[in-house]
């Protein structure tokens, strides 16, 4: 049944990125309906929606029209064979460690490039998401820094991913499992380009992955810790940003392509609960 798209809404968030979509029902998507919102998702770089009533098994179907959900890679180091749903929760016995802005594992050669996050348990206060855009990073560096960026490659790696693991795990259990090693045989580390070209869109951006990017190729450690360095401080600036504040059934779509998010740690001890899954990509490239 075709949708109304007299109804449909979009209300931008930010000059930099981010619109609420209202009046589209997830569950039931026409063709001409979900190409409205892959334009919008697109131009937008990350969307929401509204008390959604969506499930697991709708958010996994509604991923599939975007593209082949993946496996998240310590499932399938640990055997999982099917994509599932993440469910992450933090709260008074785990902490929140995704208060700082990246993509998601940037460690494969294949990153993600589509999300999809849906909240269930909502605290009070606080507990907002925050996505930024690297399109616009990248467009605000000066055309000399940015012909610098284009000539650079960047090594990423699992470690700081590991650690977290352990930290939640237990180093016993963890070692039992032997998470460590199958992590690095299977994903032993990746050289990609610091700005990448979207293949939709061709628009590039910084390809930033906060703490899974080692060092900078081909440069020295002080050349490479400067870069990352000013990198960091850069994309921290409010005009490439915008926020969320969730509630239960609320559902973000981004594109993990061009933007970095961060779950904000303003909520602890209260517990929040957020369902992920997200779409496979490709290798990120940059195009001259």
């Amino acid at each position: 049944m075709t949708q109304n798209r007299e109804k449909f809404e979009v209300r931008p968030l930010t000059a930099a990125l981010g619109a609420e979509i209202a009046g589209v029902d997830l569950r039931s998507l026409d063709d001409e309906t979900f190409d409205f919102i892959h334009a919008t998702l697109l131009e937008s770089e990350v969307i929401f929606f509204r008390d959604t009533d969506l499930d697991d098994e709708s958010q996994i179907a509604l991923a599939h029209r975007f593209g082949e959900p993946a496996i998240f890679p310590l499932s399938k180091v640990m055997g999982a064979t099917a994509p599932d749903i993440q469910v992450i929760e933090d709260g008074p016995n785990s902490p929140n460690e995704s208060d700082q802005w990246h993509t998601d594992v940037t460690w494969i050669e294949r990153p993600p490039k589509i999300a999809l996050l849906r909240a269930s348990v909502v605290p009070e206060r606080g507990g907002d998401t925050m996505w930024a855009s690297m399109t616009t990073a990248y467009e605000a560096l000066s055309p000399s820094f940015r012909n610098l960026c284009d000539s650079l490659e960047v090594h990423h790696h699992h470690e700081s991913f590991l650690a977290g693991v352990i930290r939640k795990m237990g180093s016993e259990k963890a070692e039992k499992l032997e998470i460590g090693k199958r992590l690095a045989e299977a994903y032993p580390g990746i050289d990609h380009p610091l700005v990448r070209t979207h293949p939709e869109t061709k628009r590039r951006s910084i390809f930033y992955g906060g703490g899974f990017m080692r060092h900078v190729n081909d440069v020295t450690e002080s050349e490479s810790t400067f870069v990352l360095d000013f990198l960091e401080r850069h994309i921290q600036k409010p005009e490439f940003h915008c926020r969320w504040q969730w509630r239960p059934g609320d559902l973000a779509i981004w594109d993990e392509r061009s933007t970095l998010h961060r779950a904000v740690g303003d909520h602890f001890p209260a517990r929040r609960a957020i369902h992920r899954c997200v779409v496979e990509g490709d290798r990120p490239q940059f195009a001259a």
